[in-house]
């Protein structure tokens, strides 16, 4: 699937596509840890359980992501034997408005935005990705929250709806991190997705590929020629 000749939309998934959330969860977790005078012997290992976990959450019914987010610290808390009460898991939603751009994020919106129509489409409540834009100036042009669809990536409904509201696939690229969340349901829907794989990640072999690959933002910008 080759990237639309002319394109009118670009979208973005957010959390580890425009925010680096790997470091603000980790750091939120060795912030909480600490409080309470417990230490977390490899805080490394928080974040790919973290992805994990969410992912098994999501897959049941609809809840907010605060929630999803306060049902993973619960849990993570308890595999590594912390002593964390149910009742201070808030402390992982509460920690979002810390969670920041990329170095590049804004630079490389502000390309974007002068040559496409730009969008998010992300697993998260609206409010709060509402503390998450106070950290990204820019303005979009259409947002798909889970919230808005009651339903998590993965599952298609994201898509789904962007769709219905601009009208078609046509001319639509997304712009993701997220194997599972963005790429390959991006694939299966035949829309033009750029992994953008910031941590050299390797594809299986038998995996079906995103339409391009880039390490940077920059790089996609460049790619669509907006840079």
């Amino acid at each position: 699937m080759a990237l639309p000749s002319k394109v009118t939309w670009v979208t973005f998934d957010v959390y580890g596509t425009l925010i680096d959330w790997e470091t603000a969860i980790i750091d939120a977790f060795q912030r909480e840890a600490t409080h309470e005078g417990f230490t977390i012997e490899d805080p490394d290992a928080i974040f790919p359980r973290f992805l994990e976990l969410q992912h098994e959450i999501e897959g049941g019914s609809y809840e907010l992501y605060a929630e999803v987010l306060r049902r993973c610290a619960v849990q993570i808390a308890k595999e590594i034997d912390w002593p964390l009460e149910p009742s201070r898991s808030g402390f992982l939603p509460a920690s979002l408005p810390r969670w920041r751009p990329f170095k590049e994020t804004n630079t490389q919106l502000a390309r974007f935005d002068k040559k496409f129509q730009t969008g998010l489409i992300s697993n998260i409540d609206d409010k709060l990705l509402g503390e998450t834009r106070r950290h990204i100036p820019h303005v979009f042009d259409l947002v798909v929250t889970a919230q808005q669809v009651r339903s998590y990536k993965p599952d298609a409904a994201h898509f789904t709806e962007f769709a219905r509201r601009v009208g078609g696939k046509k001319n639509w690229v997304h712009i993701a991190s997220g194997m599972h969340a963005d790429i390959e349901p991006c694939i299966k829907a035949k829309v033009p997705v750029i992994w953008v794989n910031r941590k050299k990640e390797v594809l299986d072999p038998g995996a079906k590929k995103p339409t391009a690959e880039v390490k940077t933002l920059l790089e996609a910008a460049k790619l669509l020629g907006a840079a």
